[in-house]
C-alpha cells in the first residue's frame, strides 16, 4: 500500500463534498508530476485530503477506489488521467499548514518542499504522523 496527499480548494470540492457524494472522480490535474503520481496510485492506497487556498489544513482520509484511467474530459493525446476515490473518515480535527510547518520532523515533506504540487506521495511514517497530530 502507498500513501498520498491530494490538494483541493474547499470552495470547489471539499472533503465534506466527498463524504456527501460517497465517491468522486479526481480530475482536473494538469501538472505532469502530479499526473505521474496519479498513475502510480493503486486501488486501496490511502490519501490525505488537504484543503488549500482558504483553509490550508488537512481535512480527512480517502482511499483510491479505481486506478488511473484516461480523463474523459481531455484530448487523449494529452495523456491526462483521473482516479476514483472514496471517503474513509474525517480527521478528528483539522491539521493546519502552520502546525505542520511548526513540526520539525515534517519540514521536508512534499507539501512544504513543493507547495504547488496537487498530488504528492507520502511515506507511511509521515502519513501516520500527520494523522496522529490531527488526533492530539
Amino acid at each position: 500500500m502507498q500513501y498520498w496527499m491530494m490538494k483541493t480548494e474547499p470552495g470547489e470540492f471539499s472533503f465534506e463534498d466527498l463524504v456527501r457524494d460517497g465517491k468522486t472522480v479526481w480530475d482536473g490535474v494538469r501538472n505532469f508530476q502530479a499526473r505521474n503520481n496519479m498513475k502510480a496510485m493503486k486501488k486501496g492506497d490511502q490519501v490525505l485530503i488537504y484543503h488549500s487556498v482558504t483553509e490550508k489544513a488537512l481535512a480527512g482520509i480517502a482511499e483510491v477506489s479505481k486506478e488511473h484511467y484516461p480523463d474523459p474530459k481531455d484530448n487523449p493525446k494529452q495523456d491526462w488521467v483521473v482516479v476514483d476515490i472514496k471517503p474513509v473518515r474525517p480527521l478528528k480535527r483539522r491539521l493546519t499548514l502552520a502546525e505542520i510547518k511548526d513540526t520539525p520532523d515534517l519540514a521536508d515533506i512534499p507539501l512544504i518542499r513543493q507547495s504547488r504540487l496537487s498530488v504528492m506521495p507520502l511515506e507511511k511514517k509521515i502519513f501516520d504522523r500527520l494523522v496522529t497530530l490531527s488526533e492530539s
